[in-house]
């Protein structure tokens, strides 16, 4: 039985995720995107899922693979088949063959890091936040808009508002300040979201199957994530345990064995969620607090590769909507 990795070895969290299954000594197959040039793949799909991979002299049956931890670029985007264009076989192959395994990623019943079809949730931020909702978190106060007078009116009627992306694209979370009243006619060609401003202590929490691991961010920046000269602390804390077992709640509703969750806690105690991150970044906090969360990871992929068995294969009611 085979864990199955898909991604570039030298990106960092990649490279944590395959550091501690080789020291768990767990049987993988590295599907190196340098060389996505040399894969090629066999799908069948029909009452099952079969197939082959090969890479060089290399080959997989699809049917050995229980789980797989799948963090790929666009291979698209990679600089060598940027520069061939649309047109050449080298673009042409490597999207056909990345369309394919991503189709396999969504439909076999090995474990999935994650399927593909379950981290579309956070295509949308709108939209998941409403998940979000109905699964009893607080969330902000939200407009998405491109009329000018209707953002400047929700930013009126809530004083503290912060801006930034709709769509699953990573973007800097700033506050609206005097400055920007002037460019808020950019608003009609261009689709923004405002929120209104929670004041409160952020927490990041990592759920792993069953397992959470929080970390307490201390920034006074609007966004800590780029901090910008604010100082910022990270820390390991405890959960209140409704809140812990509502996070692993979320991540079996949205279907993600392995999530990072974005929460802040406000001074009278309540918890609002803003996002629910489908590939997180953890080595960020997992280098600032020590929490094993790689480990957790390989821990979740091994389980299943070594007693052989296979996770459920999704069906179109188990799938988030």
């Amino acid at each position: 039985m085979t864990v199955l990795l898909w991604g570039m070895p030298t990106e960092c969290v990649f490279a944590a995720v395959e550091r501690a299954l080789r020291q768990a000594n767990v049987s993988t197959f590295l599907l190196d995107q340098q060389a996505s040039l040399s894969m090629e793949l066999d799908l069948e799909i029909g009452a099952t899922v079969t197939g082959t991979l090969r890479v060089d002299d290399h080959s997989l049956n699809l049917t050995a693979v229980t789980a797989a931890y799948v963090r790929p670029y666009d291979g698209r985007t990679l600089p060598w088949i940027a520069a061939a264009g649309p047109a050449s076989a080298a673009w042409q192959h490597v999207e056909a063959f990345e369309r394919s395994l991503w189709s396999w990623a969504d439909l076999t019943p090995a474990l999935v890091v994650n399927r593909p079809r379950a981290m579309s949730s956070n295509a949308s931020k709108p939209y998941q936040l409403e998940l979000l909702r109905k699964l009893g978190w607080d969330v902000p106060r939200t407009l998405v808009t491109t009329d000018p007078e209707a953002a400047l009116a929700f930013w009126e009627e809530h004083g503290e508002v912060i801006y930034k992306s709709v769509s699953g694209v990573r973007s800097k979370v700033a506050r609206l300040r005097p400055e920007h009243r002037e460019r808020m006619a950019h608003v009609a060609s261009c689709p923004t979201q405002f929120q209104e401003h929670i004041p409160g202590v952020d927490h990041r929490v990592h759920v792993v199957g069953q397992a959470v691991f929080a970390c307490e961010v201390q920034c006074d920046a609007d966004d800590y994530r780029y901090a910008d000269g604010h100082p910022r602390t990270l820390r390991e804390c405890p959960l209140p345990s409704n809140i812990g077992e509502r996070c692993i709640a979320s991540a079996a509703a949205l279907r993600l064995p392995v999530c990072g969750i974005d929460l802040r806690r406000t001074r009278e105690g309540r918890w609002y969620c803003f996002e629910v991150n489908p590939s997180p970044a953890f080595t960020f906090y997992e280098s600032a607090t020590k929490q094993p969360i790689s480990a957790a990871i390989a821990r979740l992929l091994a389980d299943e590769a070594r007693d052989g068995r296979q996770s459920q294969r999704p069906t179109e009611n188990e799938v988030t909507q």
